[in-house]
């Protein structure tokens, strides 16, 4: 009679936690996350990486920080949020209302914004490679320092004009028209 090989308590449980503890720790790398005991704080960021927010009311929010890698947030509510250092990675927030939001500093590269509102918006030091503001309202909007495709800034510049009401840089300005 064959003889099985000795059981090991845990290696089967050992091995299939290993690629998911190494795809955690990558993550966190990647947006930036601590490693360790300060990772508590990364846990009191919002997390929407992957979800469906369309319609949601994020209205005046304190969202700095979180995560909507990849979600789906079309004709959402975002007027007056704080957004500051933000991921939209991959995100779709077609058609969503972003005045007054501070979206500073925001990762959005790949982001569908076409037809949003972002009238007194605060896009400075966003990095937006890939992504589309097709039909986007502008006016007012701060884009100070932000990595924008050329395409998308010279389409940007067309419609823009303005003054940011929080910022006072102009839009057309802030743009490098």
């Amino acid at each position: 009679m064959p003889s099985s090989p000795p059981h090991r308590p845990g290696s089967l449980i050992s091995r299939g936690l290993k690629p998911v503890l190494g795809l955690v720790f990558v993550l966190l790398m990647l947006l930036g996350g601590p490693v360790g005991p300060a990772a508590a704080s990364f846990a009191d960021r919002v997390d929407y990486t992957l979800t469906n927010q369309s319609g949601q009311d994020f209205h005046g929010q304190q969202l700095a920080e979180s995560s909507f890698a990849g979600a789906v947030a079309r004709e959402a509510d975002f007027s007056g949020a704080d957004l500051h250092g933000s991921i939209f990675t991959q995100g779709s927030f077609a058609k969503s209302n972003f005045s007054g939001a501070d979206l500073s500093d925001v990762l959005m590269d790949r982001v569908d914004m076409g037809g949003t509102n972002l009238r007194g918006a605060i896009l400075s030091g966003v990095i937006a490679s890939g992504s589309s503001f097709a039909g986007a309202d502008i006016t007012d909007a701060d884009f100070s320092g932000a990595l924008l495709d050329r395409s998308d800034q010279v389409r940007l510049c067309r419609s823009a004009s303005g003054r940011n009401p929080v910022t006072g840089v102009d839009t057309r300005e802030s743009l490098e028209c």
